[in-house]
């Protein structure tokens, strides 16, 4: 079962839906630690909450160097148009969770 965002509300996920969550949390596991957190950290959180374009735009974020999208997520240079909008997603999840108190 999966939290909501936050409201209280818990979402059921299809045992087909869960298997994929599984899937692309083991695929956000990244090589590079600091990486690994924040990819981890969102797709557990959010990834069964995105719209199925945004989902395909994490997938295939995935598929990245981890050095390309580190330096996107540090804003060390620009994510290319094609995932402009998980990255400002990404961006938006790792700053709500810098605020939120342990």
């Amino acid at each position: 079962m999966i939290e909501g965002g936050g409201t209280g509300e818990s979402l059921a996920m299809e045992p087909n839906e869960e298997r994929d969550h599984e899937r692309v949390l083991w695929r956000s596991r990244r090589g590079m630690l600091e990486l690994d957190l924040l990819l981890v950290d969102f797709a557990k959180a959010r990834y069964p909450l995105l719209a199925s374009a945004d989902q395909g735009a994490y997938l295939r974020l995935l598929g990245l160097d981890d050095w390309v999208i580190w330096d996107w997520l540090q804003r060390r240079s620009k994510p290319a148009p094609p995932f402009c909008r998980i990255v400002d997603l990404i961006h938006a999840f790792t700053g709500e969770n810098e605020r939120s108190p342990d």
